[in-house]
């Protein structure tokens, strides 16, 4: 019997020499799984997880950060261009280093996108205790801060013993893999564990493939949709993120083709057909077209491809109004399957739109019913050029304007990324999305301070490709910090900064839920608590500037146009800054096409509370059970 051979090396050294042997393969093509490794050092990961980078910096490369939690967005932005088929690790130190992940960790896992976390954690051995930094809790001795993460965490482990990491590591790289699964994975590492020496088996650093397959649908689930299909007069399908993540672009226009059904997106899955097709209508729910919304209050069938359906999609359960509309969920992940009582059919989102394509052959809808939303969508189109058109050039952009010089700007290879505030409003109601992966929102987590790390990502991933990070002002103050990074490692982003001066988007919930705005201006406040109307004197243009961004400023509709094509052709980091115009005179986007509930206080002095609680329960009353 041949004794094993093996390796002695750190616990940091084996898990980074086992990362950089780990790949997806999914149709054939094969990815790294672990592509690079995000870090900021400190004492639990800087003698560990830092020195083993050090050591093999062409197996695992090395990308330096100056924020944790913007380091998982960045992670994350690059695991979704990548169809999730390749992701990032970030490693910490313990104590705030390790805490500050948590938002990006929940951010991953509320959107099903793979990332590794490598936080360092206390003394396994606790040779002193407490040391810097470690949380004391008196009913338990085995918690430490890292503990935050295993909510928001698909896979938790803590790796006490360097034989632990065997499975623990198997485990992590099996659940970044699943695309049902797939989220933030935590590895939490004590400081002297990851320093000590193993001898381990070589058949831990071989290379080892997890194949991201599609599974096909049952015959008997099949059957059941297309009889739901055939009986429909009126269906709509939504399309989710899973059409993206499935690359099932190709399958969904062959099924729209074929059918004539038309097609409405969530945030998460628009640029699933172009904007052009005949089938596509745009966004849906809260934030989507008056086309999608008309459409789906009549709709008898809904077929959900790849969606969760979040409120901001129903509209809180009051979009789908029809008395009998049934819902037909085709998802990998049977948890979403069975959503709104819906008919499941679970596969692979590509493989059942081939399937049901296939099945479907010579069915179509009405014309008449083809030829009323096409109406509908040529109506809307117009509507899209009123918002982004501007008369008079020489004057300030409103933000509807700064989206139509970006659009007629772009084509198909640009990518543009934002997260929060009123513009993932503007832009899934008005945005033309050109190709599958250039419309880049991160709306399961909304997360203000995302788009510029994420951003990083996304060219990291696809570097040939234009990206663009738009973000308000509220949003740039959250997490200006990895410009800088951008800037040191020549990563050509463009940012385009729009001030508004506030909170716009909260602002005006604010206004139409009763609190009248309160705390969402940034303005000089007065002794007696009222804000005065001057602005607060900062200068984000100069704050990117001293970070080392090129700085294009642009006061006017023709000024702007100019900056983003310079923007466009730079190769450099370079960020756009415009003030938009808040005027209630400047065209906008057409206002919300659906509810959204956020609850009113029942009982109010103020009488804008009190008639914003009014129309909150006419909108309220239509809610529905799906079951």
């Amino acid at each position: 019997m041949n004794a094993t051979t093996t390796r002695r090396l750190t616990v940091a050294q084996a898990l980074v020499e086992f990362l950089a042997h780990q790949y997806t393969e999914r149709d054939g093509r094969r990815h790294r799984l672990i592509n690079a490794c995000w870090g900021i050092f400190g004492h639990g990961n800087v003698a560990g997880i830092g020195q083993a980078l050090l050591e093999s910096q062409e197996a695992l490369p090395y990308l330096q950060g100056r924020n944790e939690q913007a380091m998982v967005h960045a992670a994350v932005g690059y695991a979704r261009q990548c169809d999730r088929l390749s992701a990032q690790a970030v490693t910490t130190s313990i104590g705030p280093g390790a805490t500050n992940l948590v938002t990006g960790a929940a951010l991953a896992t509320v959107n099903r996108l793979p990332v590794l976390l490598l936080p360092g954690d206390t003394f396994a051995t606790r040779p002193a205790d407490p040391v810097l930094q470690q949380l004391e809790v008196p009913y338990a001795g085995d918690v430490t801060v890292n503990d935050a993460l295993r909510p928001v965490s698909r896979y938790f482990d803590r790796v006490t013993r360097p034989e632990a990491l065997i499975p623990a590591a198997l485990q992590a790289m099996r659940v970044l893999a699943d695309p049902v699964d797939t989220g933030a994975v935590t590895l939490a590492l004590p400081q002297d564990v990851q320093a000590e020496a193993y001898d381990w088996p070589e058949e831990f650093f071989a290379d080892r493939v997890w194949r991201v397959t599609r599974p096909a649908p049952d015959p008997h689930s099949l059957a059941d949709a297309v009889h739901a299909i055939r009986g429909a007069r009126r269906p709509l399908l939504i399309a989710g993120g899973g059409v993206h993540h499935s690359e099932a672009e190709d399958a969904l226009r062959a099924f729209a083709d074929t059918t004539g059904i038309p097609v409405a997106s969530t945030q998460a899955g628009k640029g699933s057909l172009r904007h052009d097709h005949p089938a596509d209508i745009g966004g849906i729910g809260h934030t989507g077209t008056a086309t999608a919304d008309a459409l789906a209050r009549e709709a008898d069938l809904i077929i959900g491809v790849g969606t969760r359906y979040t409120d901001f999609t129903t509209a809180s359960a009051t979009l789908f109004a029809a008395p009998g509309v049934r819902f037909l969920n085709l998802n990998i992940a049977p948890f979403d399957s069975h959503k709104l009582g819906a008919t499941s059919f679970v596969a692979d989102a590509r493989a059942g739109l081939e399937a049901l394509t296939m099945a479907l052959s010579g069915h179509h809808v009405d014309a008449e019913y083809e030829a009323a939303y096409g109406a509908a969508k040529a109506d809307w189109e117009r509507r899209v050029d009123a918002a982004y058109g501007a008369e008079d050039e020489s004057v300030r952009p409103s933000q509807t304007q700064v989206l139509g010089a970006l659009d007629a700007l772009v084509d198909d290879t640009d990518v543009i990324i934002n997260a929060a505030g009123s513009l993932p409003g503007d832009l899934h109601k008005l945005w033309r999305a050109r190709s599958r992966r250039q419309y880049h929102l991160e709306y399961g987590y909304s997360c203000m301070g995302y788009e510029i790390p994420a951003a990083i990502g996304v060219r990291l991933a696809a570097p040939d490709r234009p990206v663009w990070a738009l973000v308000g002002d509220g949003t740039y103050l959250m997490n200006p910090t990895e410009i800088v990074t951008a800037v040191q490692e020549g990563i050509h982003i463009n940012v385009v900064l729009i001030q508004n001066h506030g909170y716009a988007s909260i602002g005006g919930l604010s206004e139409q839920t009763g609190a009248e705005r309160f705390g969402t201006a940034y303005r000089f406040r007065a002794k007696d608590g009222t804000y005065t109307g001057a602005p607060l004197p900062v200068d984000l243009a100069a704050n990117a500037a001293s970070l080392g961004m090129h700085v294009i400023r642009a006061a006017t509709v023709a000024e702007l146009r100019a900056a983003l094509a310079e923007a466009r052709g730079a190769n450099r980091p370079t960020c756009v800054y415009v003030e938009t115009e808040t005027a209630d005179t400047v065209p906008g986007a057409p206002a919300a096409q659906a509810w959204w509930d956020v609850p009113v206080a029942e009982t109010a002095t103020r009488p804008a509370a009190v008639a914003a609680r009014e129309a909150y329960d006419r909108h309220a009353a239509e809610r529905r059970r799906h079951l």
